[in-house]
Formats: C-alpha cells, structure tokens, sequence
C-alpha cells in the first residue's frame, strides 16, 4: 500500500512542476502586460506634455507678426496667412525629456493661425523588457498628441481714421490723439484684451488671453 502511494505521488510531481511553471509563466507576462501598459501611458503624458509646451512655444513666437498686422487693419490677414516657420519643437524635446521619452517626430498643421495644431510623437526611453516575451527588450512605448492654438476673440480698434491709419490731433489741441491707436479684445471667459501696436512688453500674459491653447483629438 505504501509503495503504490509512493508511486501516485511520482506521478503526480511532473504535473505540478508544469502547472508552478504555467502559473510562473503566466504571472511573469501578465506583469508585463501591466508594465507596458504602464509605459504607454507614461509615454502619453510626455506627448501631452510636449505638444502643449511646442503649441505655447508657438503662440509666444506671434507677438512680431501680430502687431505688425494691426496698423492697416492687417489682423485678418495675419490669422488666415499659413503657419509660419517657427522652432517650437525644441520646446517639446525638452518637456519630452523631462517625463523618459525622446521626440520621434514634431510639426504643424492647419492652413490659418487661428485653428493651428502641432501633433507631437514621442517614445519612452524604458523598455518593456519581458523575460517570458521575446523581443520585449527593444519594445518601447510610443505616443502621439496633437495641441490647437485657436485665436477666440472679437475686437474693436480706436483711435484709427476709416483707413485703418492712426488720426492725429482730432481736437485741434497740437496733440495727436491715439497716435498708435488701441485695441481692444473681448475673449469670452478669457477676458478683455487691449493693445497697442508696437508694444510687445505684455505680449505674454496677453497672447494667453488672445490665443487658446488644448490637447485636441487628431
């Protein structure tokens, strides 16, 4: 009798070495199922990241061509003109870098300044790295996410004749009055806006106001 039961439990050794070694298996992909999705998602922050920071790099870069526009009655033009040549991208490596990822590719899109998108793919510097899952050691985790820079504003200029020039001593006083001429921008919740041609000191807090920067569905 105790042979027989010796020899139940020789049999029975191999089928639990298989089913600890399943369950290890098992175990050891379900981690990294977790740990790339994990990656990923880290992976989408540093894009989120990248491509807000390249859309507010972008959007401090129109201070020149948005005051130029405004004498002449210009703003229209300069809004629907083509995106221009700008360097926001280096912006975005440097917000990638910040969260373990490297820029794989950064650029613009849109046909008018005021609905521009820049769309920014990045990819995790950490590897999935899988001992149970072959080539997980050069697996890296890749996203990708798009900011839109949307002019939101309505505006009124004061100051300026019909021509769109700058009236000068309308009171007969020596003066000229609104020499540079005024103005004023209402931005819904953003608020109100007022500026003069030429004076790019407050362009910082004002472009928040003029512009609208957010992630955006491709």
């Amino acid at each position: 009798m105790s042979r027989r039961r010796r020899g139940d439990a020789g049999q029975a050794f191999p089928i639990y070495v298989v089913m600890v070694a399943g369950l290890l298996f098992l175990a050891f992909a379900f981690f990294a199922v977790g740990k790339a999705s994990a990656l990923r998602n880290g992976s989408q922050g540093a894009a989120d990241a990248a491509a807000l920071a390249a859309a507010q790099s972008a959007r401090e870069q129109f201070a020149a061509g948005f005051h130029e526009s405004l004498p002449g009655d210009q703003l229209d033009q300069f809004l629907n003109a083509a995106f221009p040549t700008l360097t926001p991208c280096a912006e975005a490596q440097r917000l990638a870098s910040a969260n373990g990822a490297d820029i794989r590719s950064c650029g613009t899109s849109g046909t008018s300044w005021d609905r521009d998108k820049i769309t920014v793919e990045v990819e995790g510097r950490q590897s999935v790295d899988s001992p149970v899952i072959p080539g997980t050691e050069s697996t890296f985790a890749k996203a990708e996410a798009t900011a839109l820079i949307e002019f939101r504003c309505t505006w009124v200029a004061e100051g300026l004749d019909s021509d769109g020039d700058s009236d000068s001593d309308s009171d007969g006083d020596g003066d000229s009055d609104g020499a540079e001429g005024l103005y004023t921008f209402a931005c819904g919740k953003a608020g109100v806006a007022e500026v003069v041609p030429g004076d790019l000191a407050d362009w910082p807090r004002v472009s928040k106001i003029l512009f609208d920067v957010r992630l955006v569905d491709q």
